[in-house]
């Protein structure tokens, strides 16, 4: 699940490792999505980004659950350099799409940190019948492609909305796909 709206899309700024908090809407959205989910769910596992609107939502979603919580770096947003924190008005005049962005990391080094973060989470929780991974929409879009065998060069594009549910399986060595980017919780 995605993190609930957060400051700097109030402030239409590129996030990325920028580490804004959620907005007012942003818990509200976090409150109905935990809710929905141990409404639904017996959550045994929360492994949640640390930048704080994945953070926080996360820690949301633990108040309803009496579960383990596990903070993995590994799940933090695309590392987009110098973009982080700057106006998207001012990313395109002073970094314009053919420009490579300084500071940052490439698609292919994001997609090997969020693989190493679900090999972890396989590894170490796979034995769990519920684990809740709270993130970014850049890391779900790299889970949801390694879950499905796309390459980077190949990879379906996933959106998701502020607290947008994909809810997938691991049934028998088969992946199912419950929903993507549900946000009926919201409704």
């Amino acid at each position: 699940m995605r993190h609930g709206q957060s400051e700097a899309d109030i402030l239409e700024v590129h996030e990325g490792r920028a580490d804004f908090p959620l907005t007012e809407l942003g818990v509200e959205q976090a409150t109905k999505l935990a809710h929905f989910i141990t409404a639904r769910y017996q959550v045994d596992a929360i492994m949640t980004s640390p930048l704080q609107r994945a953070y926080q939502t996360a820690n949301i979603l633990k108040g309803n659950c009496k579960c383990d919580f596990i903070v993995n770096d590994d799940l933090m947003e695309y590392n987009n350099g110098v973009l982080a924190g700057l106006s998207r008005k001012k990313a395109l005049i002073k970094y314009p799409l053919h420009v490579a962005i300084e500071g940052g990391e490439s698609q292919s080094q994001f997609r090997y940190r969020v693989e190493q973060a679900l090999h972890t989470i396989l590894h170490d929780y796979g034995h769990l019948e519920c684990v809740a991974i709270v993130a970014h929409g850049g890391t779900l879009l790299h889970l949801l492609n390694t879950l499905l065998g796309k390459t980077v060069e190949e990879q379906c594009l996933f959106h998701t909305g502020d607290t947008g549910l994909h809810i997938l399986e691991l049934k028998n060595g088969r992946k199912v796909i419950h929903c993507l980017n549900s946000q009926t919780h919201l409704v």
